[in-house]
């Protein structure tokens, strides 16, 4: 029979753009598209965030037309979770197998410097469980050190939203740095889609990464072949 593993899904709280007057929040699709595959098989899960409480969704992100977010944003249980987001200060990592960091631009504001994001993925990472992330929610990986003080993401495969990507949504001036320089800084081995906002992932031993919001599903299904299959 197969193990219960148990994923524990990481949302911005932050809202505000320092000159837009339309708010960031969650990708919608980010949590819903990764959550669909781990539907599949039953996962129990968690939703979590700094703050607690209710996520701040983007509203550019609420598209009508994807079958995915209606169904799982239309779930009692699933959008139970999402307005009752568990504080990340309460979070014991040892409840959990997998850790997935959803994007949207408000992570770049409140994921990086998280101490809590960095003792859980530590935790996890070290004894055993996959560490995913995908878009900005990427930027939660750039400050994680390991027992040996070595950084997570030096000479790691990942990839994570592009400055090309950035300039096309003309946000590059509103957030406060470009992920993918900040990867490199780091000397994470940086990759992405020749073709910008298209799928990809990169995957590094219990690593997983995506570029941008459609890689969400492609990141779930690696997680659970990485945890189910080897």
């Amino acid at each position: 029979m197969d193990p219960i593993y148990r994923a524990l899904i990481v949302c911005t709280n932050h809202t505000d753009y320092p000159t837009k007057t339309h708010k960031t929040g969650l990708w919608l699709s980010e949590a819903t598209h990764f959550y669909d595959e781990l539907a599949d098989r039953n996962l129990p899960y968690d939703i979590a965030s700094q703050k607690g409480g209710p996520i701040s969704i983007d509203e550019k992100s609420v598209d009508r037309r994807d079958t995915t977010d209606e169904k799982w944003y239309n779930n009692p249980i699933f959008r139970s979770k999402l307005e009752n987001s568990l504080k990340l200060d309460d979070i014991d990592p040892a409840d959990y197998q997998i850790i997935y960091f959803t994007g949207g631009h408000g992570t770049m504001w409140d994921f990086p410097n998280n101490q809590s994001i960095q003792r859980i993925t530590q935790y996890m990472y070290e004894n055993g469980g996959m560490v995913a992330a995908v878009g900005h929610g990427v930027s939660a990986l750039l400050n994680i050190t390991l027992s040996d003080g070595s950084l997570l993401v030096k000479n790691r495969q990942i990839t994570g939203f592009s400055n090309t990507e950035e300039k096309l949504v003309r946000l590059d001036g509103e957030v406060p740095f470009l992920l993918e320089d900040a990867l490199r800084q780091k000397n994470a081995l940086y990759s992405k889609s020749l073709i910008p906002f298209l799928p990809y992932i990169e995957v590094d031993e219990r690593l997983v990464t995506g570029q941008n919001p459609l890689s969400a599903r492609k990141v779930g299904r690696k997680v659970l072949e990485e945890m189910y299959e080897k």
